[in-house]
């Protein structure tokens, strides 16, 4: 099911719920950090969700000896099997150009056969980071959101403002926000809420619909909502 909306791009169920380590010094390490982010998005036939998901996870395993490498996280939409994110988390950009590019050539070579779509695969760098580690639970609800705006100096204040604000809720786990390395008006919001009532709690709340009647004028295509679940 889609719905037009200017802020949710997906939703992803995720194994009972952990609460975030919400770091004081958020801001100020993002102003400075060099985390790198790949963001993929893939497509394979529902029929092969299995393997792609095994490949995925050894894509993954052959990943962690690499220098600079922190983790990877990769989503299925729910409903339509074989539609897949991954979000790659890693020291800096130069660690991750200069990984084992024979690692990535196996996980292209393995989805080959099955794919429908090309791997497209996007960077970014941190905005506003304000959780050390993904959170885990049966019950929490992920939200990735790709947030396209024509380019305007308020933007990144407003999902900032955002951000803070949404990680004062008391069933967020998660609320980080990431930008395009070559585009400055591309973002990517990565959220985490403990159920789906605090998702719900949300969206609903003053601070989302001020930061949403806010962008709209400024949004440079409709954005739609999906549910994923962690695929692992």
């Amino acid at each position: 099911m889609r719905r037009w909306l200017p802020l949710l791009v997906g939703a992803v169920l995720l194994p009972s719920g952990v609460g975030s380590q919400t770091r004081p010094d958020a801001q100020a390490a993002a102003a400075t950090d060099s985390i790198y982010y790949a963001v993929s998005y893939v497509e394979t036939t529902g029929s092969s969700s299995e393997k792609a998901v095994a490949a995925l996870k050894q894509y993954r395993d052959g990943s962690r000896a690499q220098d600079g490498f922190m983790r990877a996280e990769f989503f299925e939409q729910v409903g339509r099997p074989g539609h897949f994110a991954i979000v790659e988390t890693w020291r800096d950009q130069k660690t991750f150009d200069a990984r084992d590019a024979s690692t990535q050539k196996r996980l292209l070579d393995a989805l080959e056969p099955m794919r429908v779509s090309g791997y497209d695969q996007r960077p970014y760098k941190t905005l506003s980071i304000g959780t050390a580690t993904p959170p885990t639970g049966k019950q929490i609800v992920y939200v990735i959101s790709h947030v396209d705006v024509t380019p305007n100096p308020q933007v990144p204040v407003l999902l900032r403002q955002l951000a803070e604000a949404s990680r004062q809720e008391a069933g967020n786990l998660r609320f980080d926000v990431l930008l395009h390395t070559m585009r400055s008006n591309h973002f990517t919001v990565i959220e985490a809420w403990r159920n789906q009532q605090a998702l719900d709690a949300h969206v609903a709340a003053a601070h989302t619909k001020q930061y949403r009647d806010t962008l709209q004028p400024l949004t440079g295509s409709p954005l739609d909502e999906r549910t994923f679940r962690i695929a692992d």
